[in-house]
């Protein structure tokens, strides 16, 4: 008599029969247990019709009475089996292969509906073109929410194989969990992706995202409103930008739109402030140490409630969203309902899906955050981030391949121009021909340094402290000085 295991598995075919003596790791990696990513949530109902120990003699298969406490065991074996091949991408959301060679890779990402979210598609389908027998499954999570329902996804187990990557704080709390794979580039891959922005997404020599487009901060503004104000030049100075809110106000426009319901926006303001009045040293300490004790901190937040005071922003924008509906802060801007918008260069693709007739709003320009008098920061300094994609640990290999073809010419050409975004391809760059991300890809070559957006930079939790703070500024439910003390407050914690 010879005891085993029988995993029957319907809708993958062959059964999985081992001797419990011989089960080794291996059998882990069997093709028709590993793909059960198919289950789509109900592999334990649908996909194991029969998981036993079962008695093998003369060719037959009989159930002993000894052995009925433990077909239990033989369950647990065969939840663990399932689990193993469950967690290469996730449960319902994530992809797999087949036993015929065949693999689904999901990716999640942020596009707005529109041409991001066309572009994505597009991809995919080509991508397929290429390789019959990659499948790419792509799901769009709306931006305000991605971080949540990936870090819940990373923590279970069932994480998509292809993810957006913020990097900074972010992505070291990834790596240090170990739910991301570091990535083999090529010379091609590096030289198509560039060197500044392989580092960005660089962690003791190891890259755990490819790049895809590089993402200089300014403020987005309408040129016909601008014009209709008699405003004459961009400002450079926070009085000069403060003498052009009072011309917009004079034509009842809201000079600047802000969508504070989701916090990160409004905090940008802060951060910019940070940049002007905080050394780079000190940004880059605050990162090892995550101390914010040094005087600037406050002092950005003194500019920020000064500024204040003029009533730069729309009625209204502590509960006004940043990218959702003609409403939002990028809708406003889009429909000429606001002259300006502090935002990151994704912003332009976020517009265009916003006016009335989906295109690019015809009048759109960009500038550098203003100059802050007798600030520690460099004037020149831009706040800046990247737009990347990582690998979940399980991602399968084939998962890298879409990578490497997402930083190729024709595929960043086709990028830039659904996102109106600025490729990290130098090859590609010649399509950045808008004159708002001219200005940005001209500022962000003379800048003396970029700084990634604070909350990413200081990872989530100090970043989500951070921000609710500067509302609670906003708001007037706290102080310049409550920023950097709640700050302080969450890094102690951990």
């Amino acid at each position: 008599m010879r005891v085993a295991l029988i995993v029957a598995n319907p809708r993958m075919g062959p059964t999985l029969t081992v001797a419990t003596d011989d089960l080794t790791p291996a059998h882990l990696d069997q093709p028709h247990v590993r793909k059960s990513r198919y289950s789509e949530g109900r592999q334990f109902r649908q996909l194991f019709a029969f998981i036993g120990l079962m008695t093998t003699e003369q060719g037959a298969f009989t159930m002993t009475r000894e052995l009925r406490s433990a077909r239990a065991v033989a369950i647990g074996l065969g939840i663990a089996l399932a689990a193993t091949g469950c967690a290469g991408g996730g449960s319902s959301d994530s992809g797999g292969g087949s036993s015929d060679g065949k693999v689904t890779l999901t990716v999640w990402e942020n596009a707005q509906p529109g041409p991001g979210e066309e572009y994505w598609q597009a991809a995919a389908k080509a991508y397929h073109a290429l390789h019959p027998s990659v499948t790419i499954k792509i799901q769009a999570i709306q931006n305000e929410d991605l971080d949540g329902k990936l870090q819940t996804a990373l923590n279970s187990g069932s994480a998509p194989d292809i993810f957006l990557q913020r990097g900074g704080g972010k992505m070291q709390a990834m790596v240090d969990a170990g739910q991301v794979q570091a990535l083999n580039l090529t010379a091609t891959d590096k030289a198509n992706a560039g060197a500044p922005a392989v580092e960005g997404y660089s962690i003791d020599g190891k890259v755990y995202a490819m790049p895809v487009d590089t993402q200089p901060e300014g403020i987005y503004y309408s040129k016909d409103l601008f014009s209709k104000a008699g405003i004459t030049s961009t400002p450079t100075t926070m009085d000069e930008l403060e003498d052009a809110v009072a011309k917009l106000k004079a034509i009842n426009v809201a000079p600047i739109a802000v969508g504070a319901k989701d916090a990160w926006p409004a905090a940008h303001w802060y951060y910019n402030f940070a940049l002007r009045e905080c050394s780079r040293n000190t940004l880059q300490e605050a990162a090892k140490s995550l101390e914010f004790t040094d005087p600037c901190w406050t002092k950005a937040g003194d500019d920020l409630a000064s500024f204040l005071k003029v009533k730069p922003f729309q009625k209204g924008f502590l509960t006004n969203s940043s990218q959702q509906g003609a409403g939002s802060s990028a809708g406003m801007l889009a429909n000429h309902k606001a002259a300006m918008e502090l935002m990151g260069n994704w912003n332009p693709g976020v517009i265009a899906g916003l006016t009335p007739n989906k295109k690019q709003l015809p009048d759109l320009g960009w500038f550098p955050f203003p100059a802050v008098a007798g600030g520690q920061g460099d004037p020149t300094a831009i706040m800046g981030g990247l737009d990347g994609f990582s690998l979940s640990k399980n991602a399968p290999k084939e998962a890298h391949g879409f990578l490497e073809f997402l930083v190729t010419k024709d595929q960043q050409r086709a990028f830039a121009k659904a996102f109106y975004a600025i490729p990290v391809n130098k090859d590609a760059q010649e399509v950045v021909t808008d004159p708002y991300n001219v200005s940005a890809l001209q500022a962000f070559n003379k800048a003396a340094y970029s700084v990634m957006f604070l909350d990413t930079m200081y990872g989530q939790n100090v970043g989500n402290a951070m921000n609710t703070a500067v509302v609670n500024l906003m708001a007037g439910k706290g102080t310049a000085a409550d920023i950097a003390k709640d700050t302080n407050a969450a890094a102690a914690k951990g």
